[in-house]
C-alpha cells in the first residue's frame, strides 16, 4: 500500500544498484542453481552493456570526427575526445534497467567502436576483439564458463555481405548464352 505513494528512483539511485549488483554476482562463490542462475542474467546484461557502448564509440567517435573537422575549419580548439560510460540503459524484458560494467571495460568496448568507425578495425576484428573482451569479463568477472555471443548485429551484417559475394560469385561463373 505505500508503495503507491513512493517516487520514482534516480538515475544515480539505480546506477547505484546496479553497480551493487555487479558487485554481488562477481563475488558470488556458491554453485547452486541460483547463484548460476544470476550470473547467467548479469553475463547477458554485460553482453547487452557491451554492445551498446561499442555502439556508443562509434557514434560518438563519428560525431567528433565532424566537430573537430569543423573546429579545424575555422582554426578553433577541436572538443575533447569522447569517453565511455560505466553505465548503460538496457532493455530487459518490457522496461529499461541500468547495467554496470567496470571502467576498463567500457573503455575498451568504447575503444573497439571508435577504431570500427575509423576503419582501423574490420568488421572480423571488431567481432573477435568484443568477444574476447566479452569472454573475458564472463569467465574472469562473472565466473560463467561458457560464451555468450556479442555484436550479433555485425555478425548477421557480415554474414549478409559474405551470402552476397557468394551469389554474386555463382552468378559470374555461369555460363551467358
Amino acid at each position: 500500500m505505500f508503495s503507491l505513494f513512493k517516487g520514482v528512483e534516480s538515475p544515480e539511485a539505480l546506477k547505484k544498484k546496479a553497480k551493487q549488483t555487479f558487485d554481488k554476482v562477481t563475488a558470488l562463490t556458491a554453485d547452486t542453481f541460483e547463484a548460476n542462475s544470476l550470473r547467467r542474467g548479469l553475463a547477458l546484461l554485460s553482453c547487452a552493456h557491451l554492445d551498446k557502448t561499442f555502439i556508443a564509440g562509434a557514434e560518438r567517435t563519428a560525431d567528433w570526427q565532424q566537430m573537430a573537422a569543423f573546429a579545424v575549419a575555422k582554426d578553433a580548439e577541436a572538443p575533447p575526445v569522447p569517453k565511455a560510460d560505466c553505465y548503460q540503459k538496457v532493455r530487459s524484458g518490457k522496461s529499461d534497467i541500468w547495467v554496470y560494467l567496470p571502467t576498463e571495460y567500457a573503455e575498451r568496448a568504447f575503444l573497439f567502436g571508435a577504431k570500427y568507425q575509423r576503419t582501423e578495425l574490420n568488421s572480423e576484428q571488431a567481432i573477435a576483439s568484443m568477444q574476447q573482451l566479452a569472454d573475458t569479463i564472463c569467465r574472469s568477472e562473472i565466473g560463467l564458463n561458457y560464451e555468450i555471443e556479442v555484436l550479433k548485429f555485425l555478425r548477421h551484417e557480415l554474414s549478409a555481405v559474405e551470402r552476397n559475394a557468394d551469389v554474386q560469385e555463382d552468378l559470374s561463373g555461369m555460363p551467358s548464352d
